[in-house]
């Protein structure tokens, strides 16, 4: 009998690379409940909002299918772009996604509302567009360029506010900023 690998245990099994954060003024069950929202369909600010803002979606390009299990998906671009890997797992609010790198948003509960962390654990050297060195300097700005879009679309949704921006865009390999310095 053939398993399919479960996209989060093979990210939480890696150290994170980089990492961004930021909090806003929501409740964590009503700001996982927009992150999270997953479903067959095209791609927008409510189904996988954190793909809403690539190219292909911003055309219309982009579509989430069901996956080969529970909770798991993949979003279909047109062209010849191999098909984008998703996994929600919302007894623990997390959210993976694998393309040419792979990450795991996850929100949790702070006094002051919602945290969410996007952490990314692993970058395909073989695809186009990574090269060593260059993709760190533009995956850390564009990590905290899409977070704060989606808590930008979240703060909107919820009419909340975010009581703060993405701070932290990445850490050296195999060195993780505390949850303070983010």
């Amino acid at each position: 009998m053939q398993t399919t690998s479960s996209l989060l245990t093979e990210l939480d099994a890696l150290p994170a690379r980089w990492e961004v954060g930021g909090t806003l003024t929501a409740p964590v069950e009503a700001v996982a409940a927009l992150l999270l929202a997953v479903a067959e369909g095209r791609v927008g600010d409510d189904n996988l909002l954190v793909l809403a803002r690539a190219a292909a979606a911003r055309q219309g390009a982009m579509t989430v299918v069901a996956g080969p299990g529970a909770d798991c998906y993949r979003a279909e671009l047109g062209g010849a772009v191999e098909p984008v890997e998703i996994q929600v797992d919302g007894a623990r609010s997390r959210l993976a996604v694998q393309s040419w790198y792979a990450g795991v948003h996850t929100v949790t509960a702070r006094p002051a509302g919602a945290r969410v962390i996007h952490r990314v654990h692993r970058v395909l050297p073989d695809h186009p567009g990574f090269a060593d060195g260059i993709a760190d300097i533009g995956l850390r700005a564009r990590m905290s360029r899409d977070l704060h879009q989606v808590l930008v679309v979240i703060a909107d949704r919820l009419g909340c506010r975010q009581s703060t921006l993405p701070t932290r865009a990445g850490a050296p390999k195999g060195e993780l900023p505390s949850n303070e310095a983010i």
